[in-house]
């Protein structure tokens, strides 16, 4: 909860009036409960309409409606989340794009992302609270393998009592092992778990290099060692955690609890599993009408620096070694035109043969991407997701 704390007078009295503009406007500084601050100029006809002086609570519908008028290039380019911002989609230059000039309600209108802001809000509440960005390898070890550049852990505490006593929830958005969708798969999704009273860490992977899914063994292998050596500051039990992936993020989050995963690096297993949309077989990725000029052996070291039949005859197909799973929540439409929903089924069939509590969702509707699931019938996962496990 945000109270103003101070309505600046400007220059000139009470208020001050920017050149060429027709409404006075006031600086007003707010401060919420863990004596955090922050600045909003808004227009002083709008205070006094609201009844709002020094000592009221801010309206938090005024915060949305704020944030929803910028361009997701003014939110971008805030200085307090420089750090993070060109992860929103990593390797995708966003200012390129039309779009980077749009307010988050056309991008809500014209392209059907309406949970930016949801993200947003969510992530300046943890910026303006200081650190919350970790680097996974060091500016040596960056300079012997530039692809580790920027690879990092966004942590997103929960404000909730009894949080610590919880798993934390890591969390690896998806992008195909080209790039990964902190923007809609990230942010917003973290902030539904931390309201359900989970901490997370988000991850941000190697893509756009060969054997991309197998080098992010390695990326959470060294995050699960800082959020390990930081554990105090973080608040969280290091081998209490779950993991959540979107995509090929959920292959990758599939393939930690193979040989390949956190067995070989001699961690944790995980308290459960939520794959959403997730590919799990290179058969039915080998099976599937593959166009002219499309080489799948390429495509698999793209992924797992192998060929495809190696891929389809070792580890990496998940639905045959599935025996290191724990409790796992799938989530898909039935109507997903990317990733065929049958690499869910194949998985919950193999996890239901093999013991292992399995809960499988399919939506009637919907296709790839529904990330929260907001507007679709996938809507309230996160909170089916958790319920579920909780009751295991």
């Amino acid at each position: 909860m945000w109270r103003i704390k101070h309505i600046f007078d400007g220059d000139f009295g009470c208020e001050e009036r920017a050149p060429g503009q027709e409404e006075m406007m006031v600086s007003v500084t707010l401060e919420n409960d863990q004596g955090e601050v922050k600045y909003v100029t808004v227009a002083d006809a709008w205070l006094t309409e609201q009844g709002l002086d020094e000592g009221s609570i801010w309206p938090e519908r005024e915060e949305k409606a704020m944030l929803m008028e910028k361009t997701l290039g003014e939110i971008l380019e805030d200085p307090r989340i420089a750090q993070i911002a060109p992860d929103a989609i990593s390797k995708w230059d966003l200012s390129k794009e039309e779009f980077y000039n749009w307010t988050l309600r056309e991008i809500a209108e014209k392209m059907g992302w309406g949970i930016l802001e949801f993200g947003f809000t969510r992530l300046f509440e943890i910026a303006d609270r200081g650190q919350y960005y970790y680097p996974l390898y060091s500016a040596e070890e960056c300079k012997e393998a530039p692809e580790k550049v920027g690879r990092n852990i966004v942590y997103f505490p929960s404000d909730s009592a009894g949080s610590a006593d919880r798993p934390f929830i890591f969390l690896v958005p998806g992008g195909g092992f080209v790039n990964v969708w902190s923007l809609t798969e990230g942010w917003p999704v973290a902030r539904h778990f931390n309201e359900l009273g989970y901490n997370v860490f988000i991850l941000t992977y190697r893509v756009s290099t060969e054997a991309s899914a197998v080098k992010a063994m390695d990326d959470m292998a060294r995050a699960m060692e800082i959020i390990k050596t930081k554990k105090d500051q973080f608040g969280v039990d290091p081998d209490k955690y779950i993991t959540c992936g979107f995509s090929a993020g959920g292959y990758v989050i599939c393939l930690w609890n193979t040989e390949k995963g956190y067995a070989a690096y001699h961690l944790a297993k995980p308290k459960a599993c939520f794959p959403i949309y997730p590919a799990t077989s290179y058969r039915l990725l080998s099976e599937k009408n593959w166009a002219e000029g499309q080489d799948k052996d390429e495509f698999a070291r793209s992924g797992l620096g192998c060929t495809m039949e190696e891929a389809c005859n070792s580890c990496f197909e998940i639905p045959s070694h599935a025996e290191g799973f724990p409790p796992t929540a799938i989530f898909v439409a039935a109507e997903d035109e990317l990733v065929n929903p049958e690499h869910s089924k194949m998985l919950a069939r193999a996890l239901d043969d093999l013991g292992i509590p399995c809960r499988l969702e399919v939506g009637p509707t919907g296709g790839h991407g529904f990330a929260d699931g907001s507007g679709t019938c996938m809507e309230g996962w996160p909170k089916r997701a958790i319920a579920w496990f909780e009751q295991q």
